[in-house]
Protein backbone atom coordinates (compact mmCIF):
# COMPACT_ATOMS: atom_id res chain seq x y z
CA UNK A 1 0.00 0.00 0.00
CA UNK A 2 1.05 3.42 -0.54
CA UNK A 3 1.58 6.16 1.50
CA UNK A 4 1.14 9.81 0.56
CA UNK A 5 1.97 12.94 2.29
CA UNK A 6 1.44 16.65 1.75
CA UNK A 7 3.40 18.67 4.02
CA UNK A 8 3.80 22.55 4.28
CA UNK A 9 7.04 23.68 5.18
CA UNK A 10 8.18 28.00 5.71
CA UNK A 11 11.59 28.88 4.54
CA UNK A 12 13.47 27.26 7.64
CA UNK A 13 12.01 23.65 7.05
CA UNK A 14 9.64 24.43 9.68
CA UNK A 15 6.46 22.09 9.19
CA UNK A 16 3.52 24.27 9.34
CA UNK A 17 1.07 21.69 8.31
CA UNK A 18 1.02 17.76 7.33
CA UNK A 19 -1.56 15.05 6.49
CA UNK A 20 -0.44 11.23 5.76
CA UNK A 21 -3.07 8.88 4.64
CA UNK A 22 -2.92 5.86 2.11
CA UNK A 23 -3.50 6.39 -1.93
CA UNK A 24 -5.45 9.20 -1.30
CA UNK A 25 -4.84 12.33 0.62
CA UNK A 26 -6.01 15.94 1.44
CA UNK A 27 -4.56 18.74 3.15
CA UNK A 28 -6.56 22.00 4.08
CA UNK A 29 -4.28 25.10 5.18
CA UNK A 30 -6.08 27.80 6.89
CA UNK A 31 -3.24 30.68 6.44
CA UNK A 32 -1.64 32.40 4.29
CA UNK A 33 1.55 31.66 2.20
CA UNK A 34 4.19 33.14 3.61
CA UNK A 35 7.53 34.06 1.54
CA UNK A 36 9.65 30.88 1.21
CA UNK A 37 7.06 28.77 1.78
CA UNK A 38 6.89 25.22 0.24
CA UNK A 39 4.53 22.45 -0.63
CA UNK A 40 6.30 18.85 -0.10
CA UNK A 41 4.67 15.82 -1.77
CA UNK A 42 6.04 12.52 -0.54
CA UNK A 43 5.65 8.83 -1.70
CA UNK A 44 6.63 5.88 0.64
CA UNK A 45 6.61 4.26 -2.89
CA UNK A 46 9.12 5.42 -6.11
CA UNK A 47 7.92 5.37 -9.43
CA UNK A 48 4.39 5.97 -9.47
CA UNK A 49 1.79 7.19 -11.13
CA UNK A 50 -0.39 10.39 -9.04
CA UNK A 51 -3.00 12.57 -9.89
CA UNK A 52 -2.08 16.16 -8.05
CA UNK A 53 -3.50 19.28 -7.22
CA UNK A 54 -1.68 21.65 -5.31
CA UNK A 55 -3.25 24.80 -5.90
CA UNK A 56 -7.24 24.65 -5.85
CA UNK A 57 -7.11 27.68 -8.49
CA UNK A 58 -4.95 25.15 -11.04
CA UNK A 59 -6.32 21.98 -12.92
CA UNK A 60 -5.24 18.54 -11.33
CA UNK A 61 -2.17 17.36 -12.91
CA UNK A 62 -1.35 13.67 -14.13
CA UNK A 63 2.34 13.18 -12.79
CA UNK A 64 4.91 10.63 -12.44
CA UNK A 65 6.90 10.92 -9.71
CA UNK A 66 10.57 9.24 -9.80
CA UNK A 67 11.84 10.07 -6.01
CA UNK A 68 10.22 9.87 -2.59
CA UNK A 69 9.73 13.34 -2.15
CA UNK A 70 8.78 16.65 -4.62
CA UNK A 71 9.49 20.17 -3.24
CA UNK A 72 7.22 22.85 -4.91
CA UNK A 73 8.38 26.55 -3.66
CA UNK A 74 5.55 28.83 -3.36
CA UNK A 75 6.02 31.48 -6.07
CA UNK A 76 6.43 35.26 -4.63
CA UNK A 77 7.05 38.67 -6.08
CA UNK A 78 8.48 38.38 -10.00
CA UNK A 79 7.61 34.45 -9.92
CA UNK A 80 4.08 34.74 -9.38
CA UNK A 81 3.02 36.73 -12.52
CA UNK A 82 2.97 34.15 -14.78
CA UNK A 83 -0.17 32.42 -12.52
CA UNK A 84 -3.13 33.60 -12.13
CA UNK A 85 -4.09 36.26 -9.54
CA UNK A 86 -6.07 34.04 -8.09
CA UNK A 87 -3.82 31.54 -7.24
CA UNK A 88 -1.69 31.19 -3.83
CA UNK A 89 -3.84 33.87 -2.43
CA UNK A 90 -6.00 34.11 0.27
CA UNK A 91 -6.09 31.99 3.86
CA UNK A 92 -7.70 28.92 3.02
CA UNK A 93 -6.36 25.88 0.77
CA UNK A 94 -7.04 22.76 -0.69
CA UNK A 95 -4.45 20.56 -1.60
CA UNK A 96 -4.74 17.33 -3.03
CA UNK A 97 -2.14 13.54 -4.50
CA UNK A 98 -3.94 10.71 -5.43
CA UNK A 99 -3.19 7.32 -6.92
CA UNK A 100 -3.71 7.21 -10.74
CA UNK A 101 -6.26 4.79 -11.80
CA UNK A 102 -5.22 2.09 -14.59
CA UNK A 103 -7.77 3.85 -17.10
CA UNK A 104 -5.96 6.94 -16.18
CA UNK A 105 -3.04 5.35 -16.61
CA UNK A 106 -3.40 3.69 -20.03
CA UNK A 107 -5.03 6.49 -21.29
CA UNK A 108 -4.23 8.29 -24.46
CA UNK A 109 -3.18 11.73 -23.46
CA UNK A 110 -0.90 14.23 -23.67
CA UNK A 111 2.19 13.09 -21.86
CA UNK A 112 3.60 16.47 -21.24
CA UNK A 113 1.23 18.58 -19.62
CA UNK A 114 2.49 19.37 -15.92
CA UNK A 115 1.52 22.83 -14.83
CA UNK A 116 3.40 21.93 -11.35
CA UNK A 117 7.00 21.80 -12.60
CA UNK A 118 9.41 24.42 -11.90
CA UNK A 119 12.93 24.89 -12.03
CA UNK A 120 15.11 21.92 -10.14
CA UNK A 121 12.31 19.58 -10.75
CA UNK A 122 14.28 16.43 -10.24
CA UNK A 123 10.98 14.15 -9.48
CA UNK A 124 8.00 15.28 -10.74
CA UNK A 125 7.47 14.24 -14.53
CA UNK A 126 7.12 15.63 -17.10
CA UNK A 127 9.79 18.53 -16.76
CA UNK A 128 10.69 20.99 -19.26
CA UNK A 129 13.87 22.80 -19.66
CA UNK A 130 15.88 24.90 -22.06
CA UNK A 131 18.75 26.20 -22.52
CA UNK A 132 17.77 30.24 -22.59
CA UNK A 133 14.82 31.63 -21.18
CA UNK A 134 14.43 35.62 -21.92
CA UNK A 135 16.43 37.53 -19.58
CA UNK A 136 15.41 34.78 -17.14
CA UNK A 137 11.66 36.01 -16.52
CA UNK A 138 9.08 33.66 -15.34
CA UNK A 139 6.56 35.05 -17.51
CA UNK A 140 9.19 33.36 -20.23
CA UNK A 141 10.17 30.18 -18.68
CA UNK A 142 10.19 27.07 -20.12
CA UNK A 143 7.64 25.18 -17.85
CA UNK A 144 4.85 28.12 -19.54
CA UNK A 145 5.35 25.68 -22.47
CA UNK A 146 3.74 22.71 -20.43
CA UNK A 147 1.46 24.22 -17.87
CA UNK A 148 -1.62 23.68 -20.23
CA UNK A 149 -2.88 27.31 -20.95
CA UNK A 150 -2.50 28.44 -24.68
CA UNK A 151 -3.94 31.68 -24.74
CA UNK A 152 -1.27 33.50 -27.15
CA UNK A 153 -2.85 36.42 -28.67
CA UNK A 154 -0.61 38.65 -26.40
CA UNK A 155 2.95 38.02 -24.52
CA UNK A 156 3.85 38.49 -20.86
CA UNK A 157 2.06 38.55 -17.45
CA UNK A 158 -0.70 35.32 -17.24
CA UNK A 159 -2.40 34.47 -18.90
CA UNK A 160 -0.15 35.17 -22.19
CA UNK A 161 2.65 33.82 -20.03
CA UNK A 162 5.24 31.96 -22.78
CA UNK A 163 8.49 30.10 -23.54
CA UNK A 164 10.82 33.29 -25.08
CA UNK A 165 14.23 32.75 -26.47
CA UNK A 166 16.04 36.40 -25.78
CA UNK A 167 16.75 35.80 -29.44
CA UNK A 168 19.12 33.45 -29.70
CA UNK A 169 19.77 31.39 -32.93
CA UNK A 170 20.40 28.05 -30.98
CA UNK A 171 17.95 27.93 -28.34
CA UNK A 172 16.22 24.60 -27.51
CA UNK A 173 13.74 23.54 -25.50
CA UNK A 174 13.42 19.59 -23.76
CA UNK A 175 10.38 18.07 -22.36
CA UNK A 176 11.60 14.85 -20.19
CA UNK A 177 9.08 12.45 -19.12
CA UNK A 178 10.80 10.80 -16.84
CA UNK A 179 10.00 7.07 -17.75
CA UNK A 180 9.49 5.69 -21.42
CA UNK A 181 6.28 6.84 -23.20
CA UNK A 182 4.53 5.99 -26.47
CA UNK A 183 4.16 9.33 -28.67
CA UNK A 184 2.81 9.76 -31.92
CA UNK A 185 2.16 13.16 -32.25
CA UNK A 186 3.58 16.82 -31.32
CA UNK A 187 1.45 19.29 -31.01
CA UNK A 188 2.88 23.07 -31.18
CA UNK A 189 0.90 26.68 -30.28
CA UNK A 190 3.23 29.10 -31.35
CA UNK A 191 2.86 32.81 -28.91
CA UNK A 192 0.74 34.86 -31.68
CA UNK A 193 1.42 38.43 -31.06
CA UNK A 194 1.61 39.89 -34.03
CA UNK A 195 3.05 42.22 -35.25
CA UNK A 196 5.05 41.96 -32.18
CA UNK A 197 6.05 37.84 -32.35
CA UNK A 198 7.31 36.64 -35.59
CA UNK A 199 7.12 32.94 -36.01
CA UNK A 200 8.94 29.72 -37.12
CA UNK A 201 8.98 28.47 -40.57
CA UNK A 202 10.86 25.13 -39.42
CA UNK A 203 11.83 23.16 -36.65
CA UNK A 204 13.69 20.35 -35.94
CA UNK A 205 12.31 17.44 -33.20
CA UNK A 206 15.08 15.32 -31.80
CA UNK A 207 13.72 12.06 -29.60
CA UNK A 208 15.62 10.25 -27.11
CA UNK A 209 15.37 7.16 -29.55
CA UNK A 210 18.04 8.47 -31.48
CA UNK A 211 15.78 9.64 -34.67
CA UNK A 212 14.33 13.15 -35.87
CA UNK A 213 12.04 14.92 -37.73
CA UNK A 214 11.41 18.07 -39.19
CA UNK A 215 8.23 20.00 -39.56
CA UNK A 216 6.75 23.26 -41.36
CA UNK A 217 5.16 25.52 -39.83
CA UNK A 218 2.35 28.88 -40.27
CA UNK A 219 1.67 32.05 -39.07
CA UNK A 220 -1.50 31.33 -37.26
CA UNK A 221 -2.66 31.31 -33.86
CA UNK A 222 -4.20 27.70 -33.63
CA UNK A 223 -2.34 24.93 -32.68
CA UNK A 224 -0.48 22.94 -35.28
CA UNK A 225 -0.37 19.34 -35.34
CA UNK A 226 2.67 17.16 -36.10
CA UNK A 227 2.15 13.73 -37.16
CA UNK A 228 5.26 11.59 -36.18
CA UNK A 229 5.60 7.67 -36.48
CA UNK A 230 4.87 5.84 -33.33
CA UNK A 231 8.11 5.73 -31.03
CA UNK A 232 9.06 4.96 -27.41
CA UNK A 233 11.04 8.01 -26.26
CA UNK A 234 11.90 9.15 -22.65
CA UNK A 235 12.42 12.55 -24.17
CA UNK A 236 11.86 15.14 -26.82
CA UNK A 237 14.01 18.54 -27.91
CA UNK A 238 12.39 21.42 -30.22
CA UNK A 239 15.35 22.97 -31.94
CA UNK A 240 16.77 24.54 -35.13
CA UNK A 241 14.07 27.25 -35.01
CA UNK A 242 13.81 28.81 -38.56
CA UNK A 243 12.06 31.84 -37.74
CA UNK A 244 9.99 33.81 -41.22
CA UNK A 245 11.29 36.66 -43.12
CA UNK A 246 8.80 38.21 -41.48
CA UNK A 247 10.76 41.69 -39.67
CA UNK A 248 9.93 41.03 -35.93
CA UNK A 249 12.83 39.82 -33.63
CA UNK A 250 10.62 37.92 -31.38
CA UNK A 251 8.86 33.92 -32.12
CA UNK A 252 7.95 32.75 -28.75
CA UNK A 253 6.40 29.31 -27.86
CA UNK A 254 3.26 29.19 -25.92
CA UNK A 255 2.83 25.20 -25.62
CA UNK A 256 4.22 21.97 -26.45
CA UNK A 257 2.08 19.11 -26.41
CA UNK A 258 3.14 15.48 -26.79
CA UNK A 259 0.28 13.06 -27.11
CA UNK A 260 0.60 9.05 -26.48
CA UNK A 261 0.27 6.66 -23.89
CA UNK A 262 2.16 4.86 -21.26
CA UNK A 263 4.83 1.99 -22.77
Amino acid sequence: MTNLSLEIQNVDGVVLETRTDSEQVNLVYRQAYGAGDSIVLRSSDVNVYLIIQLEDSMNPAFVYLTGEEYRYVIPFEEKRVSYSPKSFTGDRHVLSARLATREEIEAYKNVALNPYDQHGNESCFPHASANVETRGESVFAARNAINGNSANDSHGEWPYESWGINQRADAAITVNFGRTVSIDKVVLTLRADFPHDNFWERVTLTFSDGSSEQASLIQTHKPQTIEIQSKDVEWVTLSELIKSSDPSPFPALSQFEVFGREA
